[in-house]
């Protein structure tokens, strides 16, 4: 069996290869990096509009009178100040308050919480919920009744709008409706990965090509592009979004993500509360932080930091800032020498290269 024959496909795997896109495999799944090229799509979804395919993630539901309780105790952010039609960002904890995962939890009703999860993290995360139910509610791996496009870009509202009678103006940042587009149900977000306004959509995956193609026809006037995972991951970084494996994984907690803004310590307990509520006592002792390369050379994942010569953190992602055509990146460093304004040095082919930690986001769309 060819490597090909063993990723998992999307909806739209089909769309991707006729459509002359590079394919890789990313976490298990034949997946488009590009398309016209990571540069290209990059400044489109920032100055008009881009579509991504991500149906890789995957979708968990947990119905039931207690699911709110599942939910909350699972979950690091407060499930309970949702409304109907709202999300928001959250992280699923190990009991050592290192992360599962990072998710998006959307209440759909009281007794209704959708939850889109990493790729490759799906089953697991999954098993963990299911692991911690013990309460009056069911847990179901949804991922194969969805597809899941992206639509991002100060275009990204005009080109969906062609497609569905719903307002999509009155949709705010973070909430979703159950509504239709091109006359089939789906789920419309106003979520994304990009720094840009957009919307994320959820259809059924017989539906995902027809869509995909009435996008990308509605947005021709604005000059939509098609966009892989290169730009994603280009678009993300300078928008300062954590990439699961890179800037968190089971081995680091929010608080040193510099996500302490997802944990509500106040709504009572929940799985790592007593973890983190320890590290915070004790003052943390590492910490991510953003940079930006003075001397010449690209910072890739993996490269060692040195502070004054000694080695004192790693960068956790780094490459190009195609819209502010800078070399930058994110990395752990010890806490008291996460803020900016910092020298260090990294590592790039055995030789120190000179940089300076810097304020983020990198990038910060003007409202």
């Amino acid at each position: 069996m060819s490597d090909t024959a063993r990723l998992r496909k999307t909806p739209l795997n089909e769309v991707h290869r006729t459509s002359g896109a590079k394919m890789v495999d990313f976490g298990g799944w034949d997946m488009p990096v590009q398309y016209s090229g990571i540069l290209d799509e990059h400044k489109t979804v920032r100055t008009a509009v881009g579509v991504f395919d991500v149906s890789h993630m995957g979708e968990l539901e947990v119905r039931g009178p207690q699911a709110l309780d599942l939910v909350q105790h699972v979950s690091t952010n407060n499930a309970a100040k949702l409304q109907p039609g709202q999300a928001q960002y959250s992280g699923l904890l190990y009991e050592h308050g290192g992360f599962v995962d990072d998710i998006l939890v959307h209440k759909v009703a009281d007794d209704s919480y959708f939850i889109c999860v990493n790729a490759s993290n799906q089953d697991k995360d999954f098993e963990h919920i299911a692991a911690q139910n013990r309460f009056d509610c069911t847990v179901e791996n949804a991922g194969p009744k969805y597809a899941q496009i992206a639509i991002q870009g100060p275009k990204a509202l005009a080109t969906l709008q062609k497609l569905t009678q719903t307002d999509l103006a009155s949709i705010r940042y973070y909430w979703f409706k159950d509504a239709a587009v091109s006359g089939d149900s789906a789920r419309i977000a106003r979520t994304g990965y990009t720094g840009e306004d957009g919307f994320e959509i959820y259809v059924a995956p017989e539906l995902a090509a027809a869509r995909w193609g009435e996008i990308l026809e509605a947005g021709c006037e604005f000059g939509i592009k098609p966009a892989g995972l290169g730009a994603r991951n280009t678009l993300r970084l300078e928008a300062k979004m954590a990439l699961y494996g890179h800037e968190i994984d089971a081995s680091i907690t929010p608080l040193e993500a510099d996500l302490a803004w997802i944990v509500k310590f106040e709504k009572g307990d929940f799985l790592g509360r007593e973890a983190l509520e320890k590290q915070k006592a004790n003052g943390l002792k590492r910490k991510l932080v953003g940079f930006e390369m003075r001397g010449r050379g690209i910072a890739r994942d993996g490269y060692e930091v040195r502070l004054d010569g000694a080695p004192a953190g790693w960068v956790t992602s780094g490459g190009p800032a195609p819209t502010l055509n800078k070399n930058i990146g994110l990395c752990y460093l010890p806490a008291l020498s996460a803020q900016p304004g910092v020298a260090i040095e990294i590592m790039i082919r055995n030789q120190p290269v000179e940089a300076v930690t810097v304020p983020t986001p990198f990038y910060k769309r003007a409202k």
